[in-house]
């Protein structure tokens, strides 16, 4: 079908699945936008809630309304940059709403966060990426209570200015308190090393043997291009562009680069997604340490040494994805039964991209479920960035309401 109308508004198809945990939509636009969400709060003025950088979408908060936008997408050319900004307008004068205060992430290279600081809008109000993860499910389900909060990523800018993306957190909607995350690793390269995961398996591989690691007789290892990883190893040392993180998604980038699955990717997650293709269902768990400060270190040393073993065993990789799956899944609800004894709650919210594999949610639901925990994901916008502004301006709401 051809045409030569305007396009006044892009607009993506919608995606959406089914899990262990009920219907989750993985990209919210065409079909549901511009519906409102409603919400068992009222915003206390109107206020615009700008989104992350990827699968970027934008919120506007009036009254007990929420309105998020359709799929923007990752903001990283002049079209998209164009298109956040124009569907701000077109969206204010659907809502009939002049925003009175802007809401935006703490990253401060996001161009969402930029456009909100550079914002003729006086009332400025930055959100931590998780916390927002956590209030995105929280708002959808009407909780207002401290929750346990699992918020697995990527990356996202923490309050201590490290990457986070592997974080346990108690939360409310006005604030949350950091109670466990998973040991930070360099992220050789920045940006370089989320295309090409080998630098993961490497770092990983660095932390569990040491420059030891060279000798390990494991496919991996043998086919590592040493030029490179010297240099590598060099930045690491001297901590040149190799930020500090605790991103979930970058443990799955390496293991998967461990099972030579894929040693650099064409989008974003792949490497992840082609682990959980190959995995078969399993119920054993591989070693952990856990530290015993404040917060909780989430240590998986352990398993790469139990993952290296199984290689130079030859057991099917297909077992050691089935195997990981679960591990994570085990680490993260032992670590809600120890913030339930301490704590006393028993509400559990998940969110976060790495929430949209299908396995570890399982697993994870699974068992929480068995442990009597009441769990809650997203069901109304994405796990992922892209529901990111209505957690942003749920938080807002709160704090300004304090």
């Amino acid at each position: 079908m051809g045409h030569n109308r305007d396009i006044h508004t892009r607009c993506d198809d919608s995606i959406v699945t089914m899990t262990e945990a009920g219907i989750q939509i993985l990209r919210r636009s065409r079909g549901y936008v511009p519906e409102s969400l409603m919400m068992n709060f009222q915003f206390p003025l109107p206020l615009l809630a700008c989104g992350g950088h990827l699968k970027n979408t934008f919120c506007l908060g009036k009254d007990n309304h929420a309105y998020l936008s359709h799929h923007i997408g990752d903001l990283e050319n002049l079209e998209t940059i164009n298109a956040f900004e124009e569907g701000i307008e077109q969206f204010q004068q659907l809502c009939d709403l002049q925003p009175e205060a802007i809401v935006y992430d703490l990253h401060p290279e996001y161009l969402s966060t930029k456009f909100a600081l550079q914002s003729s809008i006086a009332q400025k109000i930055g959100v931590q990426h998780h916390h927002a993860h956590i209030a995105s499910v929280m708002a959808e389900h009407g909780l207002k209570e401290s929750v346990i909060g699992i918020a697995a990523d990527g990356t996202g800018f923490g309050s201590d200015g490290m990457l986070w993306g592997g974080e346990i957190i108690v939360a409310d909607l006005a604030g949350f308190e950091r109670y466990a995350h998973f040991k930070y690793v360099p992220l050789p390269g920045g940006e370089k090393a989320i295309r090409q995961p080998w630098r993961m398996a490497a770092v990983y591989l660095q932390l569990a043997f040491g420059e030891a690691f060279i000798d390990l007789d494991i496919p991996f290892v043998q086919q590592l291009d040493w030029s490179k990883w010297d240099v590598m190893s060099q930045m690491i040392a001297k901590k040149l562009n190799c930020p500090n993180t605790s991103g979930l998604g970058r443990l799955f980038d390496a293991v998967a680069s461990l099972l030579l699955l894929r040693s650099e990717v064409d989008y974003e997650g792949q490497a992840p997604i082609e682990l959980e293709m190959i995995a078969t269902p399993c119920n054993e768990s591989y070693l952990f340490d856990i530290s015993n400060t404040v917060p909780v270190i989430l240590d998986v040393a352990p398993m790469i040494e139990e993952i290296v073993s199984d290689l130079q065993n030859q057991v099917p990789i297909a077992r050691i994805s089935g195997k990981f799956h679960f591990t994570i899944a085990d680490i993260l609800a032992k670590q809600c039964q120890r913030v339930r004894k301490e704590a006393g709650l028993n509400r559990v919210v998940l969110s976060g991209g790495v929430f949209q594999n299908r396995l570890l949610l399982k697993n994870l639901f699974q068992l929480l479920i068995r442990s009597e925990f009441q769990v809650y994901i997203n069901h109304k916008v994405p796990p992922n960035d892209g529901g990111l502004s209505l957690g942003q301006a749920a938080v807002a709401s709160a704090q300004l309401n304090q």
